[in-house]
């Protein structure tokens, strides 16, 4: 018998025996109303499930998603069966309410504040959050069972636009702690750290692979404060677990985008390298500009690797800049409806295209990443995209917080699936590591011995086995390297380019 079996059983037998909360197991409504902080918890959460309930999921059904409170620890068991919603810690029956009538959110805000309640007897953990802390990994519970990239924003003021610009750095402060391991003690707005989600006292435990407690100080402030471009990726450990981060740092200032011209030689004229860290309206103005500026290069080096923002529209004008008034991609929001965004200005430039992507290339940028590609207008090369190609809608909360739910799907210009499946580079960079590895790869190239398949029109295509074939790479310094390295190759050699543009 599995274990919602088990607990629809349990809910049966002590139904005749229970007729309301108070009489369960667990914290009772009283208790709820008559404590000011839990009965504060209770409201915000019903504010959260009656806004869930008016959203449009781009033909998803919503169901209120009790049951993913569980993911707060790995001994918590819940089960909402319809009769009733039971918490299980172990082997031990701990929690046990009727479960609610349809859309009376307040009773379940109530619920989930007192399961909340009985799992933070059990967790020290839990009980140790501060009142935004508890909302975000509470919150972020509830939203994955719905959208697993949807996330709570304590306050409205983390969301708005700031015009302090800091100088060149992933956007942290912090210090060594008693084990060697770097903690954070602040985050700048609006940096790569604060876009990435890291908080003041998360832990970062790796660099590129490494062991912070293995490495010196200079390593740790080269890596994370270096007056230079490069991508860095942490092993961050969190109140809740631990994470995975990429983060790209910028050259002069930060900005959405970063612009780094590097010089030719006397057979050619230099090369345009355009860091994206964010679709904006903003980062479409640098990259204007740079190419007006820049108007005799050889090539453009777009890199998506680290890219984020949800505006459909800001990055339908950065493509437009290279394609024109091509689709860039489609945005649905029901089952039925999708509607086609096109850049509306001519492009501005037609030199030639190497675009950059990664698994850590989201959202709208996969859109962009993949405009080039059918429009046979830029080269992919990289690992596969994340294929998490949604658009948020940010929904206020009564309390001054922000719901970020990405229900709305992104598909290509033509109208093929992004999320769930990403982008595939026709030239995958962990496959050609090093320099033996590369001159092969583009001597195959050039004698067309390159039998390179389309995974991007394949809808059979495999893609866990893909991503496998074609991993991420886990070292920065190495992915930045080897980038480089093949995009100026392709770029500066323009039978390569044109026989990876025929394919």
């Amino acid at each position: 018998m599995n274990l919602k079996n088990i607990f629809l059983c349990l809910g049966l037998i002590l139904y005749p025996f229970v007729s309301s909360a108070a009489d369960n197991l667990g914290v009772d409504k009283e208790t709820i109303q008559n404590d000011k902080t839990a009965a504060k918890i209770s409201e915000v959460f019903t504010d959260i499930y009656e806004k869930l309930d008016g959203v449009n999921w781009a033909g998803k059904d919503i169901n209120v998603a009790i049951e993913s409170l569980e993911s707060l620890n790995p001994k918590a068991h819940i089960a909402a069966t319809g009769e009733r919603v039971v918490l299980v810690w172990g082997d031990e029956l701990i929690a046990n309410y009727p479960y609610p009538q349809n859309k009376d959110w307040q009773e379940y805000g109530k619920i989930t504040t007192a399961l909340v309640m009985r799992m933070q007897e059990q967790d020290e953990r839990l009980r140790s959050l501060s009142e935004s802390q508890l909302y975000e990994v509470v919150v972020n519970a509830l939203l994955s069972g719905i959208d697993e990239n949807g996330s709570y924003v304590y306050s409205k003021d983390a969301l708005r636009d700031d015009d302090t610009k800091i100088l060149t750095s992933i956007g942290l402060d912090g210090g060594r702690d008693e084990r060697g391991n770097f903690r954070i003690t602040g985050i700048y707005k609006d940096s790569p750290a604060d876009i990435a989600g890291l908080h003041e006292d998360d832990i970062i435990s790796e660099i590129n692979g490494k062991r912070v407690s293995k490495m010196t100080d200079g390593d740790i402030s080269e890596i994370l404060a270096g007056y230079n471009s490069g991508t860095s990726k942490l092993k961050v450990l969190t109140p809740m677990g631990n994470k995975n981060v990429t983060l790209r740092r910028a050259t002069v200032v930060l900005a959405d985008a970063d612009i780094i011209y590097r010089d030719g030689n006397n057979t050619t004229n230099g090369l345009l390298e355009i860091v994206v860290h964010k679709m904006s309206d903003g980062a479409v103005d640098i990259v204007n500009e740079a190419l007006a500026k820049h108007d005799d290069i050889d090539g453009v080096i777009l890199d998506l690797r680290t890219t984020v923002g949800d505006n459909e529209k800001s990055a339908a004008k950065m493509a437009g800049l290279f394609l024109g008034q091509k689709p860039v991609m489609r945005v649905a929001e029901t089952s039925v409806d999708e509607l086609e965004i096109v850049p509306g200005g001519d492009a501005v430039t037609e030199v030639p295209v190497v675009v950059l992507i990664s698994d850590t290339t989201r959202g709208t940028a996969e859109a962009v990443a993949s405009a080039f590609y059918e429009n046979k207008r830029g080269i992919l090369i990289g690992t596969p995209s994340a294929g998490h190609s949604r658009i948020a809608s940010h929904i206020d909360l009564k309390n001054g917080g922000i719901l970020e739910l990405f229900n709305k799907s992104v598909k290509t210009g033509s109208g093929n699936v992004l999320d769930g499946r990403g982008v595939f580079p026709l030239v995958c960079l962990s496959n050609i590591r090093n320099e033996s590895q590369q001159e092969v790869f583009f001597l195959n190239v050039l004698n067309g011995e390159f039998n390179a398949h389309d995974y991007n029109k394949d809808a059979n295509v495999n893609v866990k086995a893909l991503r496998k074939a074609c991993p991420k790479i886990i070292n920065g310094l190495d992915e930045d390297n080897i980038s480089m390295a093949v995009s100026v190759k392709i770029l500066t050699d323009k039978k390569i380019y044109k026989e990876l543009m025929d394919l």
